[in-house]
């Protein structure tokens, strides 16, 4: 049994949430700043579709230099 790569991990579940909230904007979901102003959901979502790829670049690599 390996111990689990605490990086690993945490890329999993930066990606898990991330999918969620693309999910989310998906459905309609506005978010404000602090102050009240509207996000440009448009920009969050390719930010978020970003995040995806970078995690799933990043678990990639981690799972081929521990396999």
């Amino acid at each position: 049994m390996t111990t689990p790569n605490p990086e690993l991990e945490r890329f999993r579940t930066q990606r898990v949430t991330a999918i969620y909230r693309l999910d989310l904007i998906g459905k309609g979901a506005q978010i404000t700043y602090e102050d009240g102003t509207p996000v440009d959901m448009a920009s969050e979502k390719q930010r978020l579709e970003g995040v995806v790829a970078d995690m799933d670049r990043r678990i990639e690599k981690l799972e081929r230099t521990e396999g």
